[in-house]
Parts: structure tokens; C-alpha cells; sequence
């Protein structure tokens, strides 16, 4: 009976999982030669030699001579970008929203630091060969509901399990920001005062909870790794200590500003997720050197009233301002096939202000520098990971197209679902024409 049980849950996995084969461990140096290489941190090198091994850059020059041992790839006139980076993202968590038996970014409880998304990471999930082969080749994964819902971890867009795809883990542990809006209608079904204290008492609960870690810490000194631990308390100490940064959630100002107040009080390292009403509060971020994950340009004004282009240009009001940011796309479950659309959340943004070659950086290394990554990933340096990506164009152009990816200097399989449709229809019309003639 146990199988018959288990039969839904082993067809779905089949029905919505990728046939690719993750790519072997580089075995030969390859030599990109001649190509438009968009470093990040050095600027635009054209006509340049880059010469990775065993997943290392190891080599930027001009006319790096070539051996008979080496791949060598003609990329003249073509564009070489460090791997797209997504802050924040639900792909690998949840495949299809709407079916219950494909979602897994949301554990029971309104408190669970414990959990780590990595280990919900489902490698096989068809979004990934797609997102891959828009140069998004790495993405933020994150855990959803309750107040803590557990830790980030950076996954790559490869590999054969999920401790083959992590790149690094924890990146953070996340908090969903009480609301702070308050209900005044004739109509509210709760009290003004219920719902303030509401607000309160959640509030209270993260303090409380930051109170017995503290505890809990100075009370394990000294005890050995065989006695009983608690595996909550033990999930937050780096953070409680500011080694590790809080990522929190908050759109609107109040939430913003009581969250910057909370992690001043508290001595805390945090970074705001989403930020819609950031870009009025720019002086306060700059101040306490918080940076902001912008998640999506392409949105709809938040209010009534709000300019048509207020997610448009938050980036560049961001940047003008001098406060750290990088951009993301919407990080819910229902949005996790739309990371494939990074670079075009950028190019709005460059379209309303943000200067070109910053939004370029702000799903690069602004996002490895958030993420704790920007000495292994996010830009083209010798001794960082070869992960990247040569296109036909400049990426922040849509009609752009990747033509061939490496991560950890693997060659990666370009194929995916939507290509696969793609040919799939073509021959079809192509059939139906002939049986026309």
C-alpha cells in the first residue's frame, strides 16, 4: 500500500522534470579568443583572450597563444558576461504554483530558522535549463511564510543534487516584516487597538526570540558537541551576532523605517528585500549602509497615486543616492519561471535612468557582494570561478540571444523546453505547408 501512496508524487516528479544531463567537471582548459568581454569590475576589454581551468579564470589577455590540449572558441564580435546572479527567487522550490505536490518553500510555523532552503531544492525542475539559457546562472533561493521562515541558500543552475548545485550556504535568514498599516474603515472586521496590539506582540516575538539566543549562546560555553542542542537557537547565532546579515522583507516606508530602528536597537546586519517605498527613504539606508533588493522593475505603480514609473526608476533613485542595491526579479512562488527575465528588469531600469553599465552590475557583482559571493562570482577576474556566458549581444538588449554557458567552467547543455517547442512547431508548420502544396 506504502507504493500505491507515493504513486502521485513519483509521476509528478516525472512529468515536470528535466531530461538534461548536468555537465562533468571542466577536463581541458578552454580558450574563449577575441571576444567583447564585459568584466564588471575592469570595464569592457574588446578583442581580449580569456583562458579558464578546472573552473578558474586563469588567464585575461591579448592573443593568449593556444595549445593543442585547449577547447578553443572563436567568440569574435561576440559578448562575454559573468553569470546573471537572481537575489531572490522561489525556481527549484516550486514548479507549478497551483499544484500543491510541486511546491516546497513554506514549512509549518511562524518561527522556523532552522530550515534551509537548499534541501528543498529540486535540481531536475524545468525552469532551470530556461533560466539558464537567458545567462541567469545562479540564483538566491528562499523560503516563504510565517514571520522567520528559515535561510537562503546561492544554488547554481546546475548539477545532479541539491548539494551539487549549492554554492553557498546560508546566504541569510529571511523575516517576512509584520504590516504596519492600519485598517480605519466602518467596515474592518477588527478593532483599531486589536490590530496595533497584533502588530505588537509580533513584534515582541522577534525580540523575545533574539533574547534566548543570546542566552542560549552564553549558556552552550563550555558544553560538549554530544549534548542536545537546539537546532533553532543554533540557526541564528551568526546572525544575532552580526556575522551574517537579516534580509527583510518590507515595501512600505513604515515597515522600512521600523525595521532599520528594530535592527539599530538590536546591533543588527540587515539588507531590505522588495523596498518599493525605498526610494523615499534613501537618506536613512545610505546612513546606516543598508543595501536594497529591488525584487522586479517591471511592476505596476503601488498606489492610486504613484507616477507611472515609480518601479521603473527606483534602481536609478537608488544609485543617485549612493545606497547599495541590486535587482532581482519577484521572488514568490507564482513568479519563479519568470527568472529568466532578469536582464530585462535591468534594462528598464537602464531605460529610466540607471546608467548601463551600473545595471549591468546590479544582477553581477552587486548581487555576489550582497549574497557574500563577490570574491568567487559576479564579475571576469583571474582566480575567480569561470561562470559565464558568451551572447550575441549586448545582454541588455532583448533581442540578444546566449548561445553557450559554463558554470564552475563546465560547458552546460543549451537545450530547454521552450527550445524544444520552439522546433517542435516550426516543423509541424512546415509539414502542414507541404500537405497544402
Amino acid at each position: 500500500m506504502r507504493w500505491i501512496l507515493c504513486l502521485p508524487l513519483i509521476l509528478t516528479s516525472w512529468i515536470w522534470a528535466s531530461d538534461q544531463i548536468p555537465a562533468a567537471p571542466q577536463s581541458k582548459p578552454i580558450l574563449i579568443k577575441d571576444g567583447i568581454l564585459h568584466t564588471i569590475s575592469h570595464g569592457v576589454l574588446d578583442g581580449f583572450d580569456l583562458l579558464f581551468e578546472q573552473g578558474k579564470i586563469t588567464r585575461i589577455e591579448k592573443d593568449i597563444a593556444s595549445s593543442t590540449e585547449m577547447e578553443v572558441i572563436e567568440a569574435q564580435g561576440k559578448h562575454v558576461y559573468p553569470g546573471l546572479i537572481a537575489g531572490i527567487s522561489a525556481l527549484g522550490l516550486v514548479e507549478i504554483s497551483a499544484v500543491r505536490a510541486t511546491v516546497d518553500y513554506d514549512e509549518v510555523g511562524d518561527m522556523t530558522p532552522e530550515v534551509r532552503a537548499n534541501v528543498s531544492y529540486n535540481p531536475d525542475s524545468e525552469s532551470i535549463p530556461v533560466t539558464r539559457s537567458n545567462g541567469v546562472l545562479f540564483v538566491n533561493v528562499v523560503p516563504r511564510g510565517g514571520l522567520i521562515p528559515g535561510q537562503s541558500s546561492l544554488m547554481m543552475m546546475d548539477g545532479w543534487t541539491w548539494e551539487d548545485a549549492t554554492l553557498h550556504h546560508p546566504t541569510a535568514m529571511h523575516i517576512n516584516w509584520p504590516d504596519m498599516s492600519i485598517d480605519l474603515s466602518p467596515k474592518a472586521k477588527v478593532k483599531v487597538s486589536e490590530q496595533e496590539e497584533k502588530r505588537r506582540q509580533r513584534l515582541k516575538g522577534l525580540d523575545d526570540l533574539l533574547d534566548q539566543v543570546r542566552r542560549y549562546e552564553v549558556s552552550q560555553k563550555g558544553t560538549s558537541k554530544a549534548e542536545a542542542h537546539d537546532l533553532r537557537m543554533e540557526a541564528l547565532i551568526p546572525y544575532v551576532k552580526g556575522e551574517k546579515p537579516f534580509f527583510i522583507h518590507a515595501w512600505e516606508s513604515r515597515q522600512i523605517k521600523a525595521a532599520v530602528r528594530w535592527s539599530k536597537r538590536q546591533q543588527l546586519k540587515i539588507v531590505i528585500v522588495g523596498g518599493g517605498d525605498a526610494g523615499e527613504l534613501t537618506g536613512l539606508l545610505k546612513e546606516n549602509q543598508i543595501p536594497v533588493i529591488v525584487e522586479g522593475t517591471l511592476r505596476l505603480p503601488r498606489r492610486r497615486n504613484s507616477n507611472y514609473s515609480e518601479s521603473y526608476s527606483l534602481p536609478a533613485r537608488l544609485y543617485q543616492a549612493g545606497v547599495d542595491f541590486c535587482i532581482s526579479t519577484d521572488g514568490s512562488g507564482f513568479a519563479a519561471a519568470q527568472v529568466r527575465d532578469l536582464p530585462n528588469h535591468a534594462a528598464m531600469a537602464a531605460a529610466f535612468g540607471l546608467p548601463m553599465e551600473v545595471a549591468l552590475r546590479s544582477i553581477t557583482l552587486s548581487a555576489a557582494e550582497i549574497l557574500g559571493v563577490g570574491d568567487r562570482i559576479g564579475s571576469l577576474d583571474v582566480g575567480k570561478e569561470a561562470s559565464m556566458f558568451i551572447a550575441s549581444g549586448d545582454m541588455l538588449e532583448i533581442t540578444s540571444t546566449v548561445e553557450q554557458t559554463f558554470i564552475q567552467g563546465t560547458k552546460t547543455d543549451m537545450n530547454d523546453r521552450h527550445k524544444t517547442l520552439y522546433r517542435k512547431y516550426q516543423e509541424k508548420y512546415k509539414q502542414l505547408e507541404n500537405i497544402k502544396d
